[in-house]
């Protein structure tokens, strides 16, 4: 297991973002107040905010974080297509250790340090959708391209980061919610609930991302088929792959689109689970074999 370092205070297709109630009005109050305010000595509280870091970051008190984290955690858990608090919580826990952690393991490598002084983002436009559908099969580029097509995905719906006060660290979540179709598309899995908590569970094991492994309480929600598949199949592949594989924050993408995707597997340590996409399809079609066979006996 990789070592903490508190250093700076840094699937599913989803819905369009619905702003939670509860933090409706965090968000309404920010953006009441002038950014141009002087500085006050008064203590931080929810009349008294600081101007935000970066454009977009919304300042939040230590009670209003705790609120957000805990009802974004529950709804979400209720209800995986909210990816807006699947986003937020990620943010409020991941500060102020585990996203400081990761931008040490970036500044540790040299690719890493290339990604956060250039920062680049990653959306459909700048990947160059259209280009990478040509590139052949076996390619990273195409690999993942046909993952967006075959799950419906687009690398436009991840939403920028706001609740992570360190600008930099703020940087690295970012960076990482927008490599999550890659893991995807180096991992195989579908975007579906099972496919997403063996995701998670991958994750957690690489990054140790707290919303990575409290999004392991989903594994409650499977059906007896599927939780019995996650722990004896996926589960054990994640916790082993995630451990061992080089910190897949360090991938720079954007230069690997041409290579091919079982190189790049091999240099991360990375080895393709079981398809469970095929194994759901034949799940299903052996159901409605079943099916058949039962009504046609009735007959």
């Amino acid at each position: 297991m990789k070592a903490l370092n508190p250093g700076c205070l840094r699937n599913v297709v989803s819905r369009p973002p619905q702003p939670p109630l509860f933090h409706a009005a965090i968000v309404a109050t920010t953006l009441s107040l002038p950014s141009s305010s002087p500085p006050s000595s008064r203590p931080f509280s929810v009349l008294n905010r600081p101007p935000p870091n970066y454009p977009g970051h919304v300042p939040l008190t230590r009670t209003e974080r705790a609120a957000l984290t805990l009802g974004g955690g529950l709804i979400s858990l209720l209800d995986p297509y909210r990816g807006d608090l699947i986003a937020a919580v990620g943010e409020t826990t991941a500060t102020p250790y585990f996203a400081s952690r990761l931008r040490d393991a970036m500044l540790g490598s040299p690719t890493g340090r290339r990604i956060l002084r250039e920062r680049p983002r990653m959306t459909s436009s700048s990947l160059s959708l259209p280009r990478l559908r040509a590139l052949p099969a076996r390619t990273v580029g195409g690999t993942y391209a046909a993952w967006l097509d075959r799950e419906g995905v687009s690398p436009d719906t991840r939403a920028g980061v706001r609740y992570v006060d360190d600008e930099e660290c703020a940087y690295v979540v970012q960076r990482y919610r927008e490599s999550h179709d890659f893991y995807h598309a180096l991992t195989g899995l579908p975007a579906v609930r099972e496919g997403e908590v063996a995701l998670k569970a991958f994750e957690f094991a690489n990054t140790l991302l707290p919303m990575t492994g409290f999004a392991l309480l989903a594994v409650g929600t499977l059906r007896p088929a599927e939780r019995a598949r996650f722990w004896s199949v996926y589960g054990p592949w994640a916790v082993r792959n995630g451990l061992r594989a080089q910190e897949v924050i360090n991938v720079y993408w954007e230069e690997e689109m041409e290579t091919d995707v079982d190189e790049l597997r091999a240099r991360l340590g990375i080895e393709t689970p079981p398809d469970l996409r095929e194994i759901r399809k034949r799940e299903r079609a052996e159901k409605k074999r079943l099916k058949e066979a039962a009504a046609a006996a009735k007959v």
